[in-house]
């Protein structure tokens, strides 16, 4: 089994990956196929770009409610 390259983005791809991230965080078959034909890569691509954005986007989700959280210390 042989393991895919890894695909680099210039940053023309990735600002309007970014920007139809923001639109929708989960397109579907045809947008991704639409997606595709605007960035220059395949869909399959896309969809692995997606899954790995999203993953970025709720760590830091995660990491920013953990940081708004108020620490209640009980002063006895």
């Amino acid at each position: 089994v042989r393991k895919k390259s890894r695909t680099f983005y210039s940053t023309e791809q990735l600002e309007e990956l970014e920007k139809m991230f923001q639109e929708d965080h989960y397109p579907d078959n045809e947008k991704r196929r639409e997606i595709a034909a605007a960035v220059g890569v395949t869909p399959q691509r896309i969809m692995v770009w997606f899954q790995n954005r999203r993953a970025k986007w709720r760590k830091s989700e995660k990491l920013s409610v953990k940081g708004n959280k108020k620490y209640s210390t009980s002063s006895a």
